[in-house]
């Protein structure tokens, strides 16, 4: 953003630095720096085509590939909404929620979730395409990161404790 302002006060004849006048009795020099932003129209990229996102089976699974993380991230939401939601209406913890039947209901969320999002990413789409103001892909990114740590912290939580954390 200081290269686009810069180089918008260059073609304007603007310069960005300017030198405040030192006085004679003080031996340190100060230096203003001027920052102005530009109009908003100007801030914006020129309509690019979108990017072309390759669809092969190998960039989509590596390991900076948008299948990994998203994927991940989708079911760490699911998990832990999903383990605190039982633990609140059963009272049961992490552990005995997988003994007792957890594992297939996880395996089939963990399918279906997977399927659905590898879907689009094989047909060329990508989620930064499908990104809104509110639900942007960064924000899914994050929360999904955070669920992750949460399910982590929940299930370590729950082990050193020897029971529910939220009984």
């Amino acid at each position: 953003m200081a290269a686009v302002n810069a180089s918008l006060m260059a073609m304007n004849g603007a310069t960005l630095l300017q030198r405040k006048p030192a006085e004679r009795s003080t031996t340190s020099r100060q230096l203003r720096v001027k920052c102005m932003a530009g109009p908003k129209e100007s801030r914006q990229s020129p309509s690019t085509p979108p990017e072309k996102v390759s669809t092969k089976f190998k960039d989509v699974f590596a390991f900076s590939g948008p299948a990994p993380e998203t994927i991940n991230g989708r079911l760490a939401m699911l998990g832990f909404v999903s383990a605190v939601g039982v633990e609140i209406a059963s009272g049961r913890d992490l552990f005995s929620q997988l003994a007792t039947g957890g594992v297939p209901l996880f395996l089939g969320s963990a399918i279906l979730l997977s399927v659905a999002s590898v879907i689009p990413m094989f047909k060329g789409v990508s989620k930064e395409s499908k990104s809104q103001e509110i639900m942007s892909s960064g924000a899914e990114m994050l929360n999904g990161r955070f669920a992750m740590l949460g399910l982590v912290a929940l299930a370590l939580t729950e082990y050193l404790k020897g029971g529910p954390l939220i009984s």
